[in-house]
């Protein structure tokens, strides 16, 4: 039996893929514990989840809704993954000591897990929640490369090691990325310790009073969604989608995800819903027209659909571009689409005229094929067993 803390940020998309790893552990007889936002966890992750509690941000993620590009990076890092992490880090350092981990699986921009880690003389395995930093997505930005360094830097002397090398979210001891290389590409991985699973995709804690009655099975059903961090950005583009669907007429049923309620009155064809079952419907449907968040364009090709893909920002823009690449998926402007356009994006998936169908298929073979949360699983075991347990170091 070994012990493996949990760290992850406030974040759904963040947490569901380590939720099934943590399942996945305790049926091997392994004991898990996790350090965040307990509320959060436990709803993913099921109400008997072991947490140990971490202070959070007031109000959450939240940006203004134009924000874009590099100036929604840097807001991002600044204004919450660094204050998140010096929030965290006390929790984080109090879970160490009662748990007593033999590993820490700390998500990628949950740096407190890493840095705490780190200091404390406990070996960390990083989570890799979106293929897009895989790819050195600063590349072509040094000075927000620099400027992100140096922030990490600061970071790093306030709650880790300061004697410490490298970057805190990429672990010398192993990082268990949920994509494939088919997204990833051509380009080398950041080091040999970078390990592929794909979607860690296994039944979801909690339960859904979705109205399964109201599917017609004689229509194709397309599933919207804009994930759970954009509901501020998302109301334009949510009406938009609701005016192209209900103009494919019966031949199409569209589901749509509003969390913000940003939707009034919506034709009798559609159904909206704050809340959706997602791999539950990924299961039923034809396509999916969503914002190019990571989680949701791995689990819909691991079920094989093409994608429509309005990044907004993010790692969306490059995930959005790796899935273009793949064939699997026609990509439109967030802000510039209008219903005529989008209706027919979706037309041209749901009609395979670009064979994206096709490759949908053959990427979601090769998804379910990586292993998913049995490989994380066995990933985790083989480090935890590489590094024997050493005396925790003083705080």
């Amino acid at each position: 039996m070994t012990r493996f803390l949990f760290v992850v940020p406030p974040l759904v998309g963040h947490t569901n893929p380590l939720a099934a790893v943590a399942d996945e552990l305790l049926g091997r007889g392994h004991e898990v514990a996790w350090a965040g936002y307990g509320d959060q966890i436990r709803a993913l992750a099921g109400p008997g989840a072991q947490v140990y509690e971490c202070a959070m941000p007031d109000g959450g993620l939240s940006r203004p809704p134009g924000l874009a590009g590099p100036a929604a990076f840097q807001h991002l890092w600044e204004k919450f993954f660094v204050p998140l992490a010096d929030l965290m880090a006390p929790g984080v350092e109090a879970a160490i000591d009662a748990f007593r981990p033999d590993a820490v699986f700390s998500d990628q921009h949950a740096v407190a897990g890493a840095l705490v880690a780190e200091r404390r003389g406990v070996v960390y395995v990083t989570s890799a929640s979106t293929s897009a930093e895989l790819v050195d997505p600063l590349a072509e930005l040094p000075k927000v490369g620099a400027w992100l360094t140096g922030l990490l830097g600061g970071l790093r002397a306030r709650i880790g090691d300061p004697a410490a090398p490298g970057d805190p979210r990429f672990s010398p001891h192993g990082v268990i990325a949920f994509t494939g290389r088919e997204l990833v590409g051509d380009a080398p991985l950041p080091s040999a310790e970078v390990h592929l699973v794909g979607p860690a995709v296994a039944p979801r804690a909690g339960s859904s009073d979705f109205p399964w009655e109201l599917l017609d099975p004689s229509r194709r059903l397309v599933l919207v969604s804009l994930g759970t961090a954009n509901a501020d950005a998302g109301g334009r583009f949510l009406t938009e989608a609701v005016t192209a669907l209900d103009a494919l007429g019966d031949r199409v049923q569209g589901v749509v995800v509003d969390p913000g309620r940003t939707l009034g009155a919506v034709p009798p064809g559609v159904i909206v819903r704050e809340h959706v079952p997602q791999l539950d419907l990924l299961a039923r449907a034809d396509a999916v027209v969503c914002h190019a968040g990571h989680n949701t364009v791995c689990e819909t090709l691991w079920h094989g659909l093409p994608l429509v893909l309005a990044p907004i920002r993010d790692d969306q823009p490059i995930v959005a571009g790796q899935v273009v690449e793949a064939g699997a998926g026609v990509r439109v402007r967030f802000r510039r689409v209008d219903a005529a356009r989008l209706g027919t994006a979706i037309t041209t998936v749901l009609d395979d005229t670009g064979g994206h169908r096709a490759a949908a298929a053959s990427i979601g073979r090769s998804l379910r094929a990586a292993g998913g949360r049995s490989a994380a699983a066995d990933h985790l075991e083989r480090i935890a067993a590489r590094h024997a347990p050493l005396p925790l170091l003083p705080r």
